[in-house]
């Protein structure tokens, strides 16, 4: 497969996240790999739910390795993170349910081992902003990507491209949150799912034949009806094997933190550093 358009590349911004949990069980769940450009040159981080990487006994990464610049389709590399919880930087405000880790050092740690990762990074200069989102109108498409109830592609190591419809106006704050919400089925797994939107042709308010999408925030949570009938926003938790859900419905609302605030999570990581 050759990665020649857009989406293609999109396959590889995201990285699955095994875990093994404090009580024994397993999870998996989904990151995603941002470019940033700093001051002192290109920094790329690995972005995630903080709810995804707290309270884990040990978990890893899982990456496509790559040869030429080109995949090697199928050739994964797992790579474990020695005290997994306190490697990943939390976004500053404990509400926003964020966390970042290096990708210098991962990748590092890969070269040691003669192995060459493959990933393309999201840049973090285009994701949308509040001006931005005023451009959008109350129903667009969005593209998200992950890992629902751990389904993907094991032998070829693809994650799953799925499609739904904003389900509030990009330009408002959902509850007075930096929030929006989504129309898509949204499962365990597809925690830290990155959420695109395709962009209007400038002037025009047409798509244009390929569409060009920005990135617009991060899954956090499902919406689910409980057994008293009440609808409420729950963590999207990793994907475990054999969990259920008793008593409760999901309800098709996923909950998605805006991209600014994966901004404010990488300019904090700068100050803590005095960087």
């Amino acid at each position: 497969m050759q990665i020649d358009s857009q989406i293609k590349r999109l396959l590889f911004n995201t990285v699955r996240v095994d875990t093994e949990l404090e009580d024994g069980s397993s999870g998996s769940g989904t990151a995603f790999i941002v470019d940033h450009m700093h001051r002192t040159g290109l920094r790329q981080f690995i972005v995630t739910n903080r709810h995804l990487v707290e309270n884990v006994r040990r978990g890893g990464l899982v990456f496509t390795q790559k040869r030429d610049d080109q995949p090697l389709i199928g050739r994964r590399f797992h790579l474990d993170i020695e005290d997994f919880s306190a490697a990943w930087f939390p976004h500053p405000d404990p509400a926003v349910d964020l966390a970042i880790v290096p990708l210098a050092p991962l990748d590092a740690a890969a070269h040691a081992q003669g192995v060459a990762l493959y990933y393309h990074g999201i840049d973090s200069r285009l994701t949308l902003s509040g001006s931005d989102m005023h451009q959008f109108d109350a129903l667009e498409e969005i593209l998200f990507i992950g890992y629902p109830s751990g389904i993907w592609d094991h032998v070829n190591l693809m994650p799953i491209l799925r499609r739904g419809t904003t389900a509030t106006p990009l330009a408002l704050n959902f509850e007075g949150r930096d929030e929006f919400l989504i129309d898509a089925a949204v499962f365990p797994g597809s925690s830290g799912s990155p959420v695109f939107v395709a962009e209007p042709e400038k002037g025009r308010g047409l798509r244009p034949t390929k569409p060009n999408y920005r990135f617009a925030g991060v899954i956090a949570a499902v919406f689910f009806r409980e057994e008293t009938n009440q609808i409420v926003p729950a963590p999207v938790p990793a994907a475990a094997t054999g969990a259920t859900f008793t008593g409760a419905e999901m309800v098709d609302l996923g909950l998605v933190i805006k991209a600014k605030a994966v901004l404010e999570i990488l300019d904090a990581y700068f100050v803590r550093r005095g960087d």
